[in-house]
Formats: C-alpha cells, sequence, structure tokens
C-alpha cells in the first residue's frame, strides 16, 4: 500500500513538474526543462511536436560542435526561438544546420549564431538527442487556452496590462488566490458529519499553499528575466562617420545614452556586461527605482575593417528584496545565483506566512457543532 502510494505520489509530482515547466517556458519565452520543435528541419533527430531535455545554456558549459541549440534567430522564419545543430564555428559566431535541411542557416540570410543568441542546449545521453513526443502538441493547446484567456479577460476589465508575457504571471497569480479562496470557503462551509477520526482526508492546505507561493515565485522570476537577456547593436564600420551609433568610422569609438527602465513597483538592481569585444558600459551596475529611469552609457569601438559587425551586451535584472551587497556576492559566483536566492525568500516566505494563517493540515469534514473554517481563520486574523 505504502509503495503504490509512493508511485502515484512520483508520478503526481512529475506531472506536476511537466505542467510548471511548460507554463514557465511560455512566461519566460524560452525553454524551461523541455523544449520543442514546429517543423521537420531537425528530422529524423526530432519530429515535428518532439520535445526534448532542454539545459539552460549558462549550465551548459561550452557548446560544441554536434550540440543540438535553441537560439535567438534573427532571420529564420521571421526570427524567434529556432533548435538547429551546431555544424561549424567562425570568428562571429557558432554556424547552424537542421539536421533535414541541405544547407546552413548561414548560407541563407541568418547571420553566425553567438553565445548572447543561445538560451539551451538539448540535453544528449549517449551522444543523442532523448526525443518526448507529443509535447509539442500540448505546449500548443495550453498556449492557445492561456491567450485566449487573456484576451478575453483583458477585453471584460478594459485593460491591456493582462496581455503578454506579464500578464500571464499575473493571471497565474490570480488564479492561485481565487482557487486558495475557493478551497477555503467550500471547504469550511461544509457540515457533514465525522464519520472516519482516524484518517486525514481532503485538500492538503500545505498543497494549496505552496502551489500559490510557486505562483508568485514564477510572477517574480518573470519579472527578472523577461525584460532581461541580450540586446543586440548592429554597426557599419565605414571609412567616413555619420550622425548616431549604427554608422561609425573604421577604427573609432562612438558612444550613445542606454537608457534603463523600471515599469514596476519594487526596486531593481540591474548589472550590463558586454558579450562581444568592443563594446563598453558605464555604470556597469545600476539600481533603478520603482516607476523610473536610469540612463547609462554604451560605447562601441568599430573593427579597423569596414563591413556590418553585431554587438551585444547582456543585461541581468534582480528584485532588490535583498541587500545590493548580498546579491553582488551572489551574481559573481553566477547570474542565475540571485534569482535562486530571491525566488527562495519569496516562495518561502509565502508558504510559511500562508501555513502559519491558515492550518497545518488537511481540510477534513467536520462535526455539525464543529467551527468552520472560515470561522477558525477569522479568529486567527483576530
Amino acid at each position: 500500500m505504502a509503495l503504490r502510494r509512493g508511485v502515484a505520489v512520483a508520478v503526481e509530482g512529475a506531472v506536476a513538474l511537466f505542467l510548471v515547466a511548460m507554463v514557465a517556458g511560455q512566461v519566460l519565452g524560452q525553454p524551461v526543462l523541455l523544449g520543442y520543435v514546429t517543423t521537420g528541419s531537425m528530422q529524423p533527430t526530432l519530429e515535428p511536436g518532439d520535445g526534448f531535455v532542454a539545459v539552460p545554456a549558462e549550465v551548459a558549459g561550452p557548446v560544441e560542435e554536434g550540440d543540438v541549440v535553441t537560439f535567438r534567430a534573427e532571420e529564420i522564419q521571421g526570427g524567434g526561438l529556432t533548435t538547429h545543430r551546431v555544424v561549424g564555428e567562425t570568428e562571429r559566431g557558432y554556424v547552424t544546420r537542421g539536421d533535414n535541411n541541405p544547407f546552413t542557416d548561414q548560407d541563407g540570410d541568418e547571420p553566425p549564431v553567438t553565445e548572447a543568441q543561445i538560451v539551451a542546449v538539448a540535453w544528449r545521453p549517449g551522444g543523442e538527442v532523448l526525443a518526448v513526443p507529443g509535447v509539442g502538441a500540448f505546449v500548443t493547446l495550453t498556449q492557445g487556452v492561456l491567450t485566449e484567456g487573456q484576451r478575453r479577460l483583458a477585453a471584460a476589465l478594459g485593460t491591456r496590462s493582462l496581455l503578454g508575457t506579464q500578464g500571464l504571471a499575473y493571471l497565474l497569480v490570480g488564479l492561485s488566490v481565487a482557487a486558495y479562496v475557493a478551497d477555503l470557503l467550500v471547504g469550511g462551509g461544509r457540515r457533514r458529519p465525522e464519520r472516519d477520526t482516524g484518517r486525514e482526508t481532503g485538500t492538503s492546505v500545505r498543497l494549496v499553499v505552496a502551489v500559490f507561493a510557486a505562483a508568485v515565485v514564477l510572477s517574480a522570476t518573470a519579472t527578472m528575466v523577461v525584460p532581461a537577456g541580450p540586446q543586440e547593436f548592429g554597426v557599419v564600420s565605414a571609412e567616413s562617420d555619420s550622425p548616431g551609433i549604427r554608422i561609425v568610422e573604421q577604427g573609432t569609438t562612438e558612444s550613445t545614452r542606454y537608457v534603463l527602465g523600471n515599469g514596476g513597483f519594487v526596486p531593481m538592481v540591474t548589472y550590463v556586461d558586454p558579450a562581444s569585444d568592443g563594446v563598453a558600459f558605464e555604470p556597469s551596475a545600476a539600481v533603478i527605482p520603482p516607476q523610473s529611469t536610469v540612463n547609462a552609457t554604451l560605447t562601441l569601438t568599430a573593427p579597423p575593417d569596414t563591413g556590418y559587425y553585431r554587438y551585444f551586451v547582456v543585461e541581468h535584472r534582480y528584485l532588490l528584496l535583498l541587500p545590493q551587497s548580498t546579491i553582488r556576492a551572489l551574481y559573481g559566483v553566477h547570474p542565475w545565483a540571485p534569482i535562486v536566492a530571491i525566488d527562495g525568500l519569496l516562495g518561502g516566505s509565502f508558504y510559511l506566512l500562508g501555513v502559519a494563517l491558515v492550518d497545518t493540515g488537511r481540510v477534513r469534514s467536520r462535526s455539525r457543532d464543529g467551527p468552520s473554517r472560515l470561522d477558525r481563520l477569522r479568529s486567527r486574523l483576530t
């Protein structure tokens, strides 16, 4: 009996992890644990709709020839996330090709892929990509339902703040709160006789609180990750200078203003790292107050040879919920370390507060004379 329950819990956990990964991927705009392909360009390695285990580029290590990578394409199918194999490397970046394509992406209009564009690397146990059938269909269906729900709610409430990835994060938090309140009211309003006092049945309050805390963490992660990431600047190294930063005289340097904005209600600390040679950024770290902007300076140095060049800087943003010195120290370890610490602080705080205010057991049926859950909540708050 214990073994059966253990297997059931493991299966439920795996399903929950799968769902969270899919929703998080939609919110963050990049694969989280699982990615998928929509076309046949990677056949026979990956069929249309097949998923794969996506290892974040920050922890995957150096990219090597033969790796299957997900990168932010500029020209392929109008731009966006593309999953192809690395088949070579040049001074300007990687050469990529779909396994089912006769030509490389760079034989077309796609520039060489830089490190800053790669967001994930497909896991290859034994040297072959592990394919997970059916992931694409599930994600497409989920994305359609979420997008339609966002559109309808935004139209009904007359606000565009519920659209897009940030709006989806808001909706997830709202749905978690609504589900929690509904469970509280329904569970507290029942007056069934207690049939078996020796067994706990019903919905785990800890589980409900944990779901709410996970939604808060997902929203916070989206707030930090979505506005950040690589920023690209295309520059022509020319024989003579022109106004602006797009055309720079070969071998010379030009600077421009770079605006760091924060549209939220919590202060943010941002770090900007050059991801290309010939790029300088000052200041490299800045605190952005709520609903404010901070001006920085971006400096680009044109190569001595004429031509078109791409420059990248990578932004990392963090909610200023920890001392800035702590965030800086964690950032020095790894750019994702402050996010993990801030998410842990938020998720742990909400979970502990929720359990302390509500209950630590399960929503069980009570005797007719017992107090309702709502009454117990009122007594705790008063």
